[in-house]
């Protein structure tokens, strides 16, 4: 059994993390946040103690850290004696953060694909071009590495797994939708990172789609549907690090990412972006300094983190399966609701942070537990789906489920044994 958490980051996304992790201490240990900003991980430090969500006395401390140095993360994993490491910092960091759990043999969990600074919209596969390099040394060393273990990528993985193991017997569609129907009442503002935000839809949108990587550009293509809570919503397809996963692991021609955005998004970001604004290349000022446009507008919007105390409203993220169960035709849709509000209230985070932040902790929970700790790299689609989604309804994030016969609450029972050989995925059953 894996014991002592290191998370490293000190955004909404890994307060939420450190939150949950501090609720489970029981199982997971002691708990460390680094960062290159000490203040920051002090600050979450802080908050954990002031709402008093350690479930019981243990070690809560943060530590400064530049995540990019390998040898420095390596030595602060010895350090702390951390045998699971949630990397929850920006994307840029993974390859790093992951060569020092893979030299250290901690287990590593992160929530998105690896980026290169330089490099916006790599042509896919884009695990191919960076983590999964590393599948056979992972396995050569009984290292567990659980790739994008948030909710998208991450739950979102779960869902189609569970759809495609218990419950039909042919998969033909997946599409995965994601809508933010909360308002945080700013003029202009990312959910998250915004660096990290815009890189993903100044590029080219990749889907699956029979059978084959297809390009379009962002907003070309746009679908409206009528979703539980949030109501008529319509999203754009949009590229997204969980079709380059699925695309490989389950046997499914057409996979497809959905996002919401309200059109005073689409003018700022289309104005921002005809601009120059959200190019990651460096340009000179006239005064001779060279800048990166991206890190500018960054620096000029609110800190995700400071949205949180006013947002209001509720999120939708799920996905609708379409296939063949019992030689009929089917459509199953598994979601999650998640409320802004309620979030605050309990992690200092808005909802996006928080649907994020727990999938993480509950995977570094499954690892302490044995029932993830495959002793590999993995993403989350490869790895048992019942018992991640049956936590994490105790956690916070309660899965539901509409069919023919209704809508209801995800129930483990109902999924406790796949439909055959034909929907298993990744060996796993």
């Amino acid at each position: 059994m894996k014991k002592n958490v290191l998370i490293i980051g000190a955004g909404g996304v890994a307060q939420v993390a450190a939150f949950k992790v501090a609720m489970h201490n029981d199982v997971l240990g002691d708990i460390h946040i680094a960062s290159r900003t000490l203040s920051k991980c002090q600050a979450i430090v802080a908050g954990i103690l002031e709402k008093r969500a350690l479930k019981r006395p243990g070690i809560l401390a943060a530590h400064q850290l530049d995540a990019m140095d390998v040898e420095a993360t390596k030595a602060l994993i010895r350090q702390t004696k951390s045998q699971i490491v949630i990397n929850v910092g920006s994307a840029f960091l993974n390859m790093s953060v992951l060569r020092a759990c893979m030299d250290t043999g901690a287990a590593y969990i992160d929530t998105a694909i690896h980026e290169d600074p330089e490099k916006v919209c790599e042509p896919p596969p884009w695990y191919g071009n960076y983590e999964w390099k590393h599948r056979e040394e992972c396995e050569r060393k009984g290292v567990t590495a659980v790739l994008g273990a948030g909710f998208d990528p991450g739950v979102v993985n779960a869902y189609a797994a569970l759809a495609a193991r218990h419950y039909f017997d042919r998969v033909d569609s997946i599409d995965i939708i994601d809508v933010n129907a909360g308002n945080h009442g700013r003029y202009f503002a990312t959910n998250f990172d915004p660096e990290i935000n815009f890189r993903e839809f100044t590029g080219t949108v990749w889907s699956w789609q029979q059978g084959q990587w297809t390009a379009n550009k962002m907003f070309e293509v746009q679908r409206t549907d009528d979703l539980p809570v949030v109501g008529s919503r319509t999203t754009y397809l949009t590229g997204h690090d969980e079709v380059h996963s699925l695309s490989a692991n389950l046997d499914v021609p057409d996979i497809r990412f959905w996002m919401g955005f309200g059109e005073h998004y689409i003018n700022v970001f289309t104005v921002l972006n005809k601009l120059g604004l959200l190019s990651e290349k460096p340009v000179v000022t006239a005064e001779g300094i060279e800048v990166v446009p991206l890190k500018v507008v960054k620096a000029v919007l609110p800190d995700p983190m400071s949205l949180a105390p006013d947002y209001t409203g509720k999120t939708f993220i799920g996905d609708l399966v379409k296939g063949m169960r019992d030689g009929v035709e089917t459509e199953l849709l598994v979601y999650n609701i998640s409320d802004h509000e309620a979030a605050y209230a309990e992690t200092n985070s808005q909802a996006i942070s928080y649907t994020a932040g727990v999938p993480a902790a509950a995977a570094a929970i499954l690892i302490a537990k044995g029932e993830w700790d495959c002793h590999r790299m993995a993403n989350v689609e490869e790895l048992p789906a019942v018992p991640f989604l049956d936590l994490l309804g105790r956690m916070g994030l309660p899965t539901r489920v509409r069919d023919a016969d209704g809508d209801r609450a995800f129930d483990p029972a109902e999924f406790r044994e796949p439909r055959g050989k034909a929907a298993r995925v990744g060996g796993v059953s």
